[in-house]
């Protein structure tokens, strides 16, 4: 079928189990294909759905590469990725082939936010060594020395990637009495930056020097992948955190284990890995990080709104309409 036509029920093929609800009202809408196991798919698998369907429906952990891309018939018409990142997806590529690319931005903000604030807390006061202590019978009572952390109050956030959700943590933080600094590649407006007190730098390594906790709320993207790397991690003071909710190739894992095991930085929380669902086992072996499996977004309500929001990218584009999450070629 020429790419300018649309079927009236096209075939949707998606990748991994959705929320009830929403896949009964695609069984409803569409000619669709569910992964009833819930398994990840395989190279093999993928190519085999870009294919035999007009709509892909896939998520972060299905790289479409450009291989991929380039192997599917005039059929694919749409990639409707259940996710904000596109990270995973060679979006060149399926610009050149004609292939639309929608995404779920906006719906998770909040919740990712809850879950840095989450790590932004727990880690500085060492919540979780002290829970694994009492879960291990190690605690012997209150002891004036036990567990010291760092307070948050007076300190300093810096936050890399100042978007809906380091909007949103800066929100946060700011009630826990923490001063907010930032840096991304577009300045807030001055009404902005004055609503939640933020300082705004244009160099990411002078931040680095002033702060007490770095968060990493960025896309991975070719200027950020990396961007906190060995030189950029010694240019942090031994006292200071480092949370990743944003994307694990963000940062050097290598240099970010051997800051934590060399005791140059105090701790860190993540959230995210560069490998997933790989862990690396020197990271689950330091008692002065707190590791998440890839949760930022895991709530009923969350995982929800992203299925609405790819069946309504769909049908959008079933009607021939512009879809509402269009995501633009590079």
């Amino acid at each position: 079928m020429p790419r300018n036509e649309k079927p009236l029920r096209p075939k949707v093929i998606v990748t991994r189990k959705l929320p009830e609800a929403a896949e009964a009202r695609m069984a409803e809408l569409f000619d669709v294909e569910l992964n009833e196991d819930d398994h990840a798919f395989s190279r093999e698998e993928l190519a085999a759905a870009v294919r035999s369907c007009d709509v892909l429906v896939p998520t972060l952990t299905d790289r479409i590469d450009g291989d991929l891309i380039r192997g599917a018939p005039e059929r694919l018409q749409l990639i409707a990725s259940y996710g904000a990142g596109t990270d995973h997806l060679d979006l060149a590529a399926a610009n050149k082939k004609g292939i639309v690319v929608t995404n779920t931005p906006g719906v998770l903000t909040e919740d990712t936010a809850d879950l840095v604030m989450a790590l932004i807390l727990s880690v500085p006061r060492r919540l979780q060594e002290g829970e694994k202590m009492l879960r291990a019978g190690q605690w012997a009572g209150w002891a004036p020395m036990a567990l010291q952390g760092h307070s948050l109050t007076g300190k300093a956030l810096g936050i890399f990637g100042m978007g809906r959700i380091g909007r949103a943590v800066a929100v946060r933080a700011r009630a826990c009495g923490l001063t907010i600094h930032y840096h991304n590649r577009t300045r807030l407006s001055e009404a902005e930056e004055k609503e939640i007190a933020a300082r705004y730098w244009p160099e990411l390594d002078e931040m680095l020097a002033s702060i007490d906790i770095l968060t990493i709320n960025a896309p991975q993207t070719p200027q950020t992948k990396g961007a906190i790397d060995a030189r950029r991690l010694s240019m942090i003071k031994k006292e200071s955190y480092i949370i990743n909710a944003g994307r694990g190739g963000i940062v050097d894992q290598d240099a970010l284990i051997e800051a934590l095991a060399e005791g140059r930085i105090s701790g860190a929380g993540l959230d995210v890995y560069p490998n997933e669902p790989e862990v690396d086992p020197r990271l689950l072996a330091l008692n002065n990080v707190v590791l998440l499996p890839h949760m930022g977004s895991a709530t009923f309500e969350g995982r929800t709104a992203m299925a609405n929001k790819v069946i309504a990218n769909i049908r959008v584009w079933m009607d021939g309409a512009r879809p509402p999450d269009l995501v633009e070629s590079p």
